[in-house]
Parts: structure tokens; sequence; C-alpha cells
């Protein structure tokens, strides 16, 4: 859970900037998107195998020169 408390002096756009920053680091958006449509687990599955093959792919290519 994200809280902010308002500095002295502090204007309601300058709050509402840091709140947004708060929200971002926290990893609430992201957390958002991922629950925002239902996905099976095979799917999860296949992005993930997907995406390990990607990275390896990537690190085969930075070594060999």
């Amino acid at each position: 859970m994200v809280k902010l408390t308002l500095r002295e002096r502090e204007s309601a756009q300058e709050a509402v900037r840091r709140f947004r920053k708060l929200v971002e680091r926290s990893g609430i958006k992201k957390e958002m998107r991922v629950r925002e449509f239902y996905e099976k687990p095979s799917e999860i599955k296949r992005r993930a195998r997907l995406r390990a093959e990607r990275r390896n792919r990537r690190e085969l290519l930075m070594i060999t020169p």
C-alpha cells in the first residue's frame, strides 16, 4: 500500500507527481496490467519459456565475438 503525506507548502500538482512515482516504483501499475485479463496457466508458462529462450540466445550472442 502506498501512503503519501503532504509536505509543507507542497502544491497539489507536486503531490500528484510524487504519488505517481511512488505507485510506479511499488509495482502496482504493472500488477494491475497483469491482472486485467485472465491468462491460462499454460500461456503463462509459454511466455516464461519464450522469454528464457530469448535471454539465452542473447547471452550466447554476447559471449561469442
